[in-house]
């Protein structure tokens, strides 16, 4: 695509941003709990316009080349990836499920099943390739020094005599079986020649030879029809790929190359625009710097001055969080500044108040009972939206792309005399002029002088004011002939934190793994079952969005965990082989995050003293959060909520850091981009209560259904290098794995598809009987085991609340069809 195309996508996403900006507006407005089916269908069809609109923002971020247009679209991806995590967190309120139907909405808008999937910035790994690069080498060599011989592979020691005599009867086995092989063909074709000596050729005549190659020839020619008929029947509805399936690799990867051509392109621009900002800093710096200087310092002195003659004393200096010296160059009095400060103690008094009213409040509110909180949580939170804080920016973004570039002020007033405006601080920047913008006006892509100009400005005068508070400050101090005196101590490196725990098994090195290879369909009859009175279950799908939801696009960005909602931990329920560990991994790949391992049985044997255990959890979390992005990793999450130890787990004492766990997970804070995810198999041994307090998500991952059965038989049997023909009934697989999960069906695939198979499949393709007996040799997921963890994660805190919900809602049509049975 050329950088026109782009623009024009860029200008299409701006107008379905501004419909979005107009349907906000009404979600504001509290709706009646009867009007719950509107209410979610109007949060529905907001969560997948933002989906489209944050796939289109990733697309022309990371392919338009104009570094400063960039800037803007990196703001308004990061708000609207956002804003998606803020609806998708509505949604979880309104249904009380971490799973929706969106069948309806997908119908209304006219989209496909496609356009459910969550798109994952490619900015996350690309911008960051250097770092994982340089702490991938420095795990491989903590590795290495830690077991230099292990690398290698050894094999066993033989005698030579015994190993010519392995070599000799392979040999010789090879050429009996090659001898017997041309006996055979031998034999055959004497047997052959044999047969029609003794029964002689038959003669035909000339029309009966005629017609028998008419009556083959035919057949021939009508057979191809039909099977070419039928190939392109089948490649009509979807279920073949189509013969121009090269053809489109070839398109395919010729566009590859232009992206990656384009983003060498954004790497020499950015560059450029680097060094002109550079050039341009100290260019001010050194023409209007002094002025400036001078001027924010009389301003301040000034300030003093009147401060002391009207309170007779000088004031305090403002913090640098209320703004510095910004609070002084505003068109305000002493007095109001005065004011100010004081208001700002006495709101941060204030707030310690309510503080400590809101936890008396909430031990009042826990003796009265779990009813009056359910039905309080209802009446406040459901069916009304929370503010948000990624609109502003969003509406900030959109402000600056379709405004026209006009200057806010002509003229500014300077600073003769009094508390006058500051010239720095009161000239508005030129707005941005991106809508309908010419290729002639940046043929090159290069940045545009003017806006970085005034840009810059704003830049110096920052940092001059920083200066310039931190003079005044110490005139100040010596003005009251005061002094204080700060000591910090050193820190100890992160490096050798890091190095530590590699060489204590903490650190593991994270496979590869993309989100997209955890394979599944979505639940295509979600409607039919809510129809029908029965709770859907999650599918493989839906589990893969959660997870980029909560873990992926939280921990990919800085801007996007900071306002966000909070969520530091992820527990995932499910039986062995649903690909729980494959989904931490995937979490790791995709946003390149540290994977540190807490499982119980990583730490079996060390730190078994209470006072180690505590060290090691409070290292653990202070790496991940200097190292950001982390995952914290827990395998056989129960384990650390046991409600009874069994005997032979009692010296490994799994129960050690829960404390310590819960304690580190509440210091985490907005923008600290950690995350626990737990993974368990068997949550009925732990205490229900302490493991949903510690882990604020839970996904539950029951088997697959049918349509994620059929994907995953159809690309593992692909990725193993085998094609997929009309003899395979994959079909008939889906319907016999019930009850597998995909762990197994790869076991399966894998223990068929061997080296040997793979290079007879040319002449003998697979079938689905040859998978049939590895099937039966596996242990399947059976229902008993399922409805177990179903009625565990019914009775966890949002499990309960679905349950009353339907519950409810079940008594509400009985009411009804009762009143109308009255009537009648």
């Amino acid at each position: 695509m050329s950088e026109r195309a782009y623009q024009h996508l860029w200008d299409s996403s701006h107008v379905t941003l501004q419909e979005l900006l107009d349907q906000e507006q009404l979600l504001l407005q509290p709706v009646p709990n009867r009007e719950r089916q509107s209410f979610q269908y109007r949060l529905s069809s907001l969560y997948l316009c933002y989906l489209g609109l944050l796939r289109r923002f990733d697309t022309l971020y990371d392919q338009m080349v104009q570094p400063q247009k960039r800037r803007l679209l990196r703001r308004l991806l990061d708000s609207v990836a956002g804003r998606v995590l803020e609806l998708k967190d509505e949604l979880v309120r309104a249904d009380l499920c971490e799973t929706h139907c969106l069948d309806r909405v997908l119908q209304d808008l006219k989209l496909t099943p496609a356009d459910l999937e969550v798109p994952i910035p490619r900015y996350f790994l690309l911008e960051q390739s250097n770092i994982l690069r340089e702490r991938g080498l420095l795990l491989a060599e903590v590795l290495s020094r830690m077991q230099p011989v292990s690398s290698e592979e050894r094999f066993p020691e033989m005698h030579r005599t015994e190993a010519i005599t392995l070599l000799q009867s392979a040999e010789r086995a090879r050429q009996g079986w090659l001898r017997a092989t041309f006996v055979q063909e031998t034999q055959k074709e004497e047997e052959r020649d044999q047969k029609i000596q003794e029964d002689g050729r038959h003669k035909f005549s000339q029309d009966e030879a005629a017609t028998t190659i008419q009556k083959v020839w035919r057949g021939y020619l009508q057979r191809k029809r039909t099977l070419q008929d039928r190939r392109t029947e089948m490649e009509f509805i979807g279920m073949l790929p189509s013969p121009n399936q090269v053809d489109c690799l070839g398109v395919m990867s010729q566009a590859c190359f232009g992206e990656d051509v384009r983003r060498l392109r954004q790497v020499e621009k950015e560059e450029e625009f680097q060094l002109a900002i550079v050039k341009t800093h100290d260019s001010l710096k050194e023409t209007e710097g002094p002025d400036m200087k001078e001027k924010m310092k009389e301003q301040i002195r000034q300030w003093f001055i009147e401060c002391h003659a009207l309170a007779g004393q000088f004031p305090d200096y403002p913090d640098e969080s209320l703004g510095g010296s910004y609070l002084i160059f505003a068109d305000k009095t002493p007095e109001q500044v005065k004011m100010e400060l004081e208001m700002h103690v006495q709101e941060s008094k204030k707030k310690d108040q309510e503080k400590n009213k809101e936890k008396g409040k909430e031990k009042k509110e826990k003796k009265k009972g779990k009813e009056g909180n359910t039905r309080k949580w209802e009446a406040d939170t459901m069916l009304k939206v929370l503010p948000s804080k990624f609109l502003p920016g969003i509406n900030a973004g959109h402000e600056e792309y379709i405004s026209k570039r006009e200057k806010a002020g002509q003229e500014s007033p300077g600073l003769v005399g009094g508390l006058g405006t500051s010239p720095c601080l009161s000239i508005s920047p030129w707005s941005d002029v991106w809508k309908n913008q010419c290729e002639s006006i940046h043929p090159k892509q290069s940045f545009d002088s003017e806006i970085l100009w005034q840009q810059r400005r704003k830049e110096v005068e920052r940092e001059i004011r920083i200066q310039v508070d931190e003079l005044m400050r110490q005139e100040l101090k010596n003005l009251r002939l005061v002094v204080d005196k700060e000591e910090g101590r050193p820190l100890k490196s992160v490096d050798s934190l890091f190095e530590e725990l590699i060489t204590f098994g903490f650190v593991k090195k994270s496979e590869p793994v993309a989100l997209k290879d955890y394979i599944g369909d979505c639940l295509y009859l979600r409607s039919t079952l809510n129809l029908a009175n029965k709770l859907p279950m999650p599918s493989l799908f839906d589990i893969r969005q959660n997870v980029a939801l909560y873990g992926v696009l939280r921990l990919g960005s800085p801007d996007i965990h900071s306002m966000a909602p909070l969520i530091r931990s992820i527990l995932l329920v499910g039986p062995s082989g649903m690909g729980k560990k494959m989904l931490v991994k995937a979490v790791c790949t995709e946003t390149g995050a540290n994977l540190l391992d807490l499982s119980p049985g990583n730490l079996q044997g060390r730190y078994s003293s209470r006072a180690g255990a505590q060290m090691v959890v409070h290292i653990v979390f202070k790496v991940a959060r200097l190292l950001q992005p982390s995952v914290i990793w827990i395998g056989n999450a129960e384990k650390n909520f046991y409600k009874r130890v069994p005997k032979e787990e009692k010296e490994m004492d799994p129960k050690r850091i829960r404390k310590d766990l819960t304690k580190a997970l509440r210091l985490l804070n907005p923008g600290d981009r950690v995350m626990l995810i737990g993974t368990t198999n068997r949550p009925q041994l732990a205490d229900i209560k302490g493991l949903c307090r510690t882990y604020e998500r839970i996904l539950f991952m029951p088997r697959p259904d049918y349509a994620s059965r059929y994907v995953l038989w159809k690309r593992m049997t692909e990725a193993q290098g085998a094609q997929v023909t009309q003899r395979l009934d994959i079909s008939a697989l889906a319907k016999v794995s019930d009850g597998y999960t995909p762990g197994h069906i790869l076991q399966a695939i894998q223990s068929v598809l061997t080296e040997q198979r793979l290079l007879e499949l040319h002449e003998r393709p697979l079938v689905a009987s040859e998978f049939l007996g590895h099937l039966a040799k596996l242990e399947p997921i059976y229902r008993e085991e399922e409805e177990s963890l179903k009625d565990w994660y019914f009775r966890t805190p949002l499990g309960k609340r679905r349950m009353q919900l339907i519950k409810d809602q079940d008594a509400k049509e009985a009411k009804l069809a009762k009143e109308k049975k009255n009537r009648k």
